[in-house]
């Protein structure tokens, strides 16, 4: 069994990942490390941990663990999946990894020279709906793509969110564009090249709070808005010019809808839709990752792939500063 240990007593932690690592048939959660020892301690009790660390360095020390996921604030995201690294463990990070894609290069030596795993926690390459809609294009079910449209969006103007805090690394941008893009070069393999964008900020918070994208694929556009202060809403749309497949849910399927992948013919007189009851998206990550882990020969988000998905949100914040396209 897979032995996790967690750095931090972080919401999407305590929501996600640790049930999802409770009913996981490969590992085990057998740590969870605080900086407020009590909390720790109490997290690891719900949760059914062995060990509750008031250090991170003390988890990371561990012969008890054999890898850990990091829910920390963005900003602190680099410095300890180095740390993990260098300790020896493999290392599940929270996304978004970095906030610009030359900081991971050091994480990809790092990760030769000491022979761990290190993935960023994107869950939806890890949900059925997504092989699916990867699937149905590869097979041609729409015809040649010719436009894929997208919108993530959520209400919070909390000042003392993590989200709202730049020097924290939030911003609507790092917390939710990134997944109209990864999910995008995910279903077609493709890579943009050049982005137009236009990205708001909040002039209380300084975090960027509304994007409208466009990304030129080359025979094929993605179109999207995200905002972290409008009513919610998440939707993905594939459109060829024989169909076009739509994702009722794309990013948190069970919360803002249902697991529904809907595939609409040329004149809209047919449709067939797939559903996936009961998908779990964190723990088919965790579980996957667990098994590469130990040697198994699974599809993982690569720190490769991690590199490629953050050029597109670099570009982005650029193509934000100026009036025409920017090179990804």
């Amino acid at each position: 069994m897979f032995r996790w240990g967690v750095l931090s007593t972080a919401k999407i932690a305590r929501e996600h990942l640790l049930p999802a690592m409770a009913e996981a048939d490969n590992g085990v959660l057998a740590a969870i490390a605080s900086r407020d020892l009590a909390k720790a301690r109490a997290l690891a009790e719900r949760f059914g941990a062995p060990h509750a660390f008031g250090s991170y360095e003390e988890l990371l020390a561990s012969g008890e663990v054999d890898g850990v996921y990091i829910p920390l604030p963005t900003s602190q995201h680099v410095e300890w999946t180095a740390k993990a690294i260098e300790a020896g463990k493999h290392v599940l990070v929270e996304k978004p990894l970095a906030l610009d894609a030359g900081d991971i290069a050091p994480l990809i030596a790092l990760r030769d020279k000491h022979k761990v795993l290190v993935c960023e926690a994107f869950m939806v390459t890890y949900h059925p709906q997504w092989l699916k809609v990867r699937d149905l294009i590869a097979s041609g079910a729409i015809g040649r793509l010719r436009h894929v449209q997208g919108a993530f969006s959520y209400h919070n103007v909390d000042p003392n969110n993590m989200r709202n805090k730049l020097d924290l690394g939030g911003g609507a941008l790092p917390d939710i564009g990134v997944y109209p893009t990864v999910t995008t070069r995910f279903a077609t393999g493709r890579e943009p090249l050049r982005v137009q964008a236009t990205v708001e900020r909040d002039k209380t918070f300084g975090t960027d709070v509304y994007s409208s994208v466009r990304a030129d694929f080359g025979d094929f556009e993605l179109s999207f808005y995200l905002s972290t202060q409008m009513a919610a809403r998440q939707v993905m749309v594939f459109h060829g010019d024989k169909g076009f497949i739509e994702l009722a849910a794309p990013f948190n399927a069970g919360l803002y809808d249902y697991h529904r992948v809907e595939l609409h013919n040329q004149n809209h007189s047919e449709a067939q839709v797939f559903r996936f009851a009961g998908a779990q998206q964190y723990r088919l990550e965790v579980e996957t990752f667990a098994r590469v882990a130990q040697g198994g020969s699974d599809n993982v988000f690569t720190l490769e792939q991690s590199v490629l998905n953050q050029k597109v949100i670099d570009a982005i914040f650029r193509a934000g500063d100026k009036d025409g396209w920017e090179a990804v």
